[in-house]
């Protein structure tokens, strides 16, 4: 049955004889003719068709009765969209219970009221249910017209009805629809509004990584040259002590076997001018000049190292140990009073990949992991590793960890804990972009008053090209 034909009608009284008149007025008995169905076929060439009757018509003899049958029908998909419930029923339910009950099943019955009593005055029946737009009454004795009426207009309404909710329903899966696609393309659009920061993130970092090899080389340049002739003159000053100290022995022992005076004076102008301290202090002297200058030379290297610009965004071949150390003497003064540094290195082949970017990422975890210890000093351990086509790099720390919540957050552009002005949250966005570019892969364990351990997996040779 179609659920916008339906000719489905209740009826629930308790006399039998109500029953039979509902019967008599809405399925009226129709005398056929099977020899004047197929005359007419005959004549009019069509097939005969038995009459249906205009209603269907279910009894029930009391209100839970009523509901049984209104729940079956319901169960089965084919509802009543009219019943017709006589308000005095002496056995059980009354009336108005009657419809409460159908009512809480299946809110768009039309119902008639049938009464010959004013048990409950209209306008108290109408608050009781709260149904003033599916409630009608019909006083008995009832006229058959009446009754047929009726019961044409109720389920022509409650037909309408269905249409109209169906066209609702349509409607309202429209409107789902439309906010889901409204709702995707604001997505969309946020996570490109997040992929241009980010990017721009990384072109602004990368310009300032540009611009420090810029000045790393002009400094390298510029200080090269006064470092190559210091030490140079460090090492010939080295070699004129070096043949001066005969001299200065034999000079003493010359003024050892003069004697006398010249020799008191000569031993008081040695111990005047300090000779014996200076002949042991000059070469540690020399030696720790030599040691600064190799060491101003080791910085300008590192620096240069760090931040190789990568201006053809091509793929090269690079010592990641070599990088990881140049990084960790360019942060070294933020780790040295927060945490000792534990190294834990595995033989590595070298890797194809953006050499400055991955010693960003590195500097990101170090200097986040220093950051994340308490007051007390604590410990940073970096591990490396080989396995299969891929090396990896750990970075573990003692600090305070990191909460199960924010954890999931870490890597999303702009998010950070730290307090405002002190952090932008793009370190490690950017650094999980990195890595992404380079095919790999990063992941974080942490426990809370335990510490936290990043590990940074990349593959040893690129398939892709560097963009």
């Amino acid at each position: 049955m179609s659920e916008l034909s339906n000719r489905r009608i209740l009826l629930i009284d308790d006399m039998p004889s109500i029953h039979e008149d509902f019967r008599k007025i809405l399925m009226p008995a129709t005398p056929q003719s099977v020899e004047l169905d197929e005359m007419e076929a005959a004549l009019f060439g069509t097939q005969a068709r038995p009459e249906r009757p205009l209603f269907e018509l279910d009894s029930a003899y009391g209100g839970e009765e009523g509901l049984g049958k209104l729940i079956q029908a319901l169960q089965e998909q084919r509802p009543y969209a009219l019943a017709f419930v006589d308000m005095r029923m002496p056995d059980g339910w009354d009336g108005a219970k009657t419809i409460e009950h159908l009512w809480q099943h299946d809110p768009q019955l039309q119902v008639v009221v049938c009464t010959a009593y004013s048990d409950y005055s209209w306008d108290e029946l109408l608050d009781r249910l709260q149904a003033h737009d599916r409630l009608l009454i019909l006083k008995k004795p009832f006229d058959n017209i009446e009754v047929q009426q009726m019961a044409n207009t109720l389920l022509t309404k409650w037909q309408m009805t269905e249409r109209a909710s169906l066209q609702m329903h349509h409607l309202e899966h429209l409107v789902d629809q439309r906010t889901a696609q409204f709702k995707q393309a604001s997505q969309d659009l946020q996570r490109e509004i997040d992929e241009r920061k980010q990017l721009e993130g990384q072109l602004v970092q990368s310009e300032k990584l540009a611009s420090l090899g810029q000045l790393a080389a002009g400094v390298a340049h510029e200080i090269n040259n006064p470092i190559g002739f210091i030490s140079s003159n460090l090492g010939t000053l080295d070699g004129y002590f070096n043949q001066l100290r005969p001299l200065f022995d034999a000079y003493h022992s010359i003024g050892q076997s003069l004697g006398g005076e010249s020799a008191a004076r000569l031993q008081q102008q040695r111990e005047a001018a300090e000779l014996d301290f200076l002949l042991e202090d000059i070469p540690l002297l020399i030696r720790e000049s030599k040691e600064g200058i190799g060491r101003v030379g080791q910085i300008v290297k590192d620096l240069k190292d760090f931040s190789r610009v990568d201006t053809q965004q091509q793929w090269q071949w690079a010592n990641l140990q070599q990088g990881i150390e140049s990084t960790l003497n360019i942060v070294a003064s933020e780790l040295k009073y927060k945490a000792d540094l534990v190294k834990d290195y595995q033989p590595l082949p070298d890797i194809e990949c953006l050499p400055s970017q991955i010693n960003q990422v590195i500097m990101n975890l170090v200097v986040n992991a220093a950051q994340a210890m308490g007051p007390e000093r604590g410990t940073i351990t970096l591990r490396t590793g080989v396995e299969g086509d891929n090396v990896w790099i750990e970075v573990a720390d003692t600090g305070s960890g990191i909460p199960a919540d924010t954890l999931q957050k870490i890597f999303d552009p702009f998010f950070t804990t730290k307090p405002v002005g002190q952090g932008t949250g793009l370190g490690l966005s950017l650094s999980y972009g990195i890595v992404k570019k380079h095919g790999g892969d990063i992941q974080v364990r942490s426990e809370l008053g335990v510490g936290t351990t990043f590990r940074v997996e990349l593959p040893i040779r690129q398939n892709r090209l560097a963009v």
